[in-house]
């Protein structure tokens, strides 16, 4: 049974890691601005996993020059951008979960390439999957409270569910000649070129490292040192979720890689609820167990590109 959904279990181990980091990272923020986070996150997962295989089996990233542009591309689309967009449109002060909403428009967007560029078979399933799950995540976000209009941070955030759109997709590609850890070498190491170059490591706030930071929730008054946390959001929150999701989607399609990765949001709230008692009401809950639904939708559903 499990070998039968070994790339569904991956997939949705790669959420659970993904949303528990999530409060990791949100204690860091505090310190650390967003778009710096991003960028020591993608370095130290780099140097990481660079390492190990440099050291164990350096053939798997062996490039060619001709592929070399098409790594650059996904790793600035895939990783640079899609982080980009997403902690830009929170920084402009659009509500997380209006954020969320939008950059998992992305199962849209996936399934319309297929069927309209790739000419390729979406089954009505799928359709059915993708439009569960997505009203699932508008009630369990509740987007119609608190909203924020604010153009560019709505531009942010649609840029994120196009370039997380084209991630799955050119994993998907890429995956079927590169083994995980070599995909996500590249994806990683594109990405932190872009972050040195934008936000350059001598203009880094080193000191942020020896920062005792407070846990919050329900281990307020729990302190661990920056450095500590920091290199928690780089393995588990990056390096872990990725590697798992990347080896996931090496056993699925795109598009129902693209819709059970909403689980994430869904997961986060659920952790939310724990951590910092943010309870969910029945509409909540409701748009959770939709999200259930369409997951499982998806998984049986056909999705064949050309």
């Amino acid at each position: 049974m499990l070998t039968k959904h070994r790339g569904e279990f991956l997939l949705v181990l790669g959420a659970f890691f993904f949303s528990f980091s999530g409060i990791i990272v949100t204690v860091v923020m505090k310190h650390l601005p967003a778009l710096r986070l991003a960028e020591v996150r993608s370095v130290s997962a780099v140097v990481i996993l660079g390492t190990y295989i440099l050291l164990t089996r350096p053939e798997i990233i062996k490039v060619k020059k001709a592929e070399i542009p098409r790594l650059a591309l996904y790793g600035v689309v895939g990783f640079a951008f899609v982080n980009f967009g997403y902690l830009l449109g929170i920084q402009r002060g659009v509500p997380l979960g209006l954020v969320l909403i939008i950059e998992f428009t992305a199962s849209i967007w996936i399934a319309l390439w297929i069927k309209l560029v790739r000419k390729g078979f979406v089954s009505n399933q799928m359709w059915l999957a993708v439009a569960l799950s997505f009203t699932g995540l508008v009630l369990v976000a509740k987007v119609w409270e608190g909203f924020k209009f604010d153009l560019i941070g709505i531009t942010a955030a649609t840029l994120c569910a196009f370039c997380l759109a084209a991630y799955f997709l050119m994993s998907e590609r890429i995956g079927k000649s590169r083994e995980p850890i070599a995909t996500l070498i590249f994806g990683m190491g594109f990405a932190s070129a872009f972050w040195l170059i934008v936000l350059p490591p001598w203009t880094f706030p080193f000191e942020v490292f020896t920062v005792q930071m407070d846990l919050g929730g329900i281990a307020a008054g729990t302190m661990l040192p920056g450095w500590l946390l920091i290199g928690a959001a780089a393995i588990f929150g990056t390096v872990v979720p990725y590697m798992l999701v990347l080896s996931g989607m090496k056993l699925l399609t795109a598009s129902t890689s693209s819709v059970i990765g909403m689980l994430e949001p869904v997961i986060a709230g659920a952790f939310a609820w724990i951590w910092f008692a943010q309870s969910w009401d029945f509409i909540q809950l409701l748009g959770a167990a939709a999200v259930l639904v369409g997951v499982y939708l998806a998984d049986r559903a056909k999705t064949v590109a050309s």
